[in-house]
């Protein structure tokens, strides 16, 4: 025989929706870390374009210094070529090192999230247990209060 009591279904419905929403939160936990992972890959994709577009730069100013070579054959650019070089060099250089110190903080950052993310999905885990503890206490409570009242008729 199925209970119908309607107590007990209330009960039943509202443990249901804090298991649901127990879930839900472990789920939106786990969708921010995927979204912080992500962002923390497109930093190594913004590093090749960055990368990319120097080297285009660098291949650029070579291209426009050969063009002038040949429109004026007595122009001699092997100093300023090597200025250029000198230049493109150091910038990457610097360039490299601020993507390491970029990289290792994103890193950082992707730890720390994860760690407190990890941290608060324990304090929910815990959180919804006592709540739960509690739900089936008052649900006991409410039960013997049902019989005693039933018994009294």
């Amino acid at each position: 025989m199925t209970d119908t009591n309607p107590m007990t279904t209330a009960f039943d419905f509202q443990r249901s929706m804090i298991e649901q929403t127990h879930q839900m939160t472990h789920e939106t936990i786990e969708a921010q870390k995927t979204a912080v992972n992500a962002m923390a890959d497109s930093v190594a994709t913004l590093e090749q374009v960055a990368d990319q577009n120097v080297e285009l730069s660098h291949e650029a100013v070579h291209a426009y210094l050969d063009a002038i070579e040949q429109v004026v054959p007595e122009a001699e650019f092997g100093d300023v070529r090597e200025l250029v070089d000198d230049g493109y060099e150091s910038a990457a250089e610097f360039q490299d090192e601020t993507w390491t110190a970029v990289h290792e903080a994103v890193e950082e950052g992707v730890q720390n999230f994860e760690t407190a993310a990890d941290n608060y999905g324990e304090m929910v885990d815990s959180s919804f247990d006592t709540y739960l503890q509690a739900h089936e206490q008052v649900e006991a409570s409410a039960e013997e209060f049902e019989e005693i009242d039933v018994s009294a008729d």
